[in-house]
């Protein structure tokens, strides 16, 4: 293996989930930044429309597709339509998730509970159960799925009360530990990149609008203090691992969960 194509994903598809707005943008630009083509889904299709506008000025073809990750029909669509326009799937980013309004286990609402579950994990098994077919029969695939420091960490309850988010974000790292061990053999990688807090997403982002300033200030000032390295993330810096997982830089690497988080959790 050349050292100077460790990292190249010419000729190959890559499906990022979620993929109109912050780390899917960045996971699509990533991908046709290295060679792939890319099919960028995601439930807003005017977002998709924009990442897909990325993809093209590397030259690459784009498709866009509009789905919602927790319907079995339309994951099943997106996998469809992915390998009949793109003619298969290489790679397949789990990013797309959702988060509702803060508050302890006692005050979340039900239909909160179960829209998160159904978007962050039941979604990662369908697009998963839907892809696995394409992959095993062409012996190989890397799939990466997106969690959450707070899915191995509790966080403070008073800034950041979000058990629902937590509980689907620990649900799809041990989905993906299970999902590597069953299709090892059958040359298909499976991991997990756990973000910390990070600028320039979307995520929660209505919630976010209607909290006091105080609590949003407080909340922040919670995660610098908690991060050694004294700030959030920017979106940008997930590349160097996102390219790393997608490509045969990691062919011996499965099953396992890389914390991307400025040592919040050590």
């Amino acid at each position: 293996m050349r050292e100077r194509s460790l990292f190249d994903v010419s000729g190959r598809v890559a499906l990022v989930t979620g993929g109109g707005s912050g780390f899917g943008r960045i996971f699509c630009e990533t991908m046709a930044q290295f060679g792939a083509d890319v099919a960028c889904c995601d439930i807003n299709r005017e977002w998709a429309q924009e990442t897909a506008k990325v993809v093209t000025k590397f030259g690459h073809r784009a498709l866009v597709i509009e789905a919602d990750v927790s319907r079995p029909d339309e994951v099943q669509h997106m996998i469809s339509q992915t390998v009949a326009e793109l003619g298969t799937i290489d790679i397949l980013f789990n990013n797309a998730g959702i988060s509702t309004n803060p508050g302890k286990i006692h005050e979340i609402l039900i239909e909160d509970w179960e829209r998160v579950i159904a978007v962050n994990l039941f979604g990662v098994f369908l697009c998963m159960r839907a892809v696995l077919p394409v992959m095993i029969k062409q012996k190989r695939g890397s799939i990466i799925n997106i969690s959450s420091i707070v899915g191995i960490k509790a966080t403070d309850p008073e800034t950041f009360p979000h058990a629902n988010y937590a509980a689907s974000k620990a649900g799809v790292i041990s989905l993906t530990k299970q999902c590597a061990i069953e299709y090892a053999k059958d040359g298909i990688r499976v991991n997990c990149i756990a973000l910390g807090f990070h600028e320039g997403t979307r995520l929660g982002a209505e919630w976010r609008a209607s909290l006091p300033r105080e609590k949003l200030r407080a909340r922040d000032e919670w995660i610098i203090k908690s991060t050694p390295m004294g700030r959030k993330g920017l979106p940008c810096e997930v590349k160097g691992l996102a390219i790393y997982l997608a490509s045969d830089a990691s062919s011996f690497v499965t099953g396992q969960i890389f914390i991307q988080d400025g040592g919040i959790t050590v």
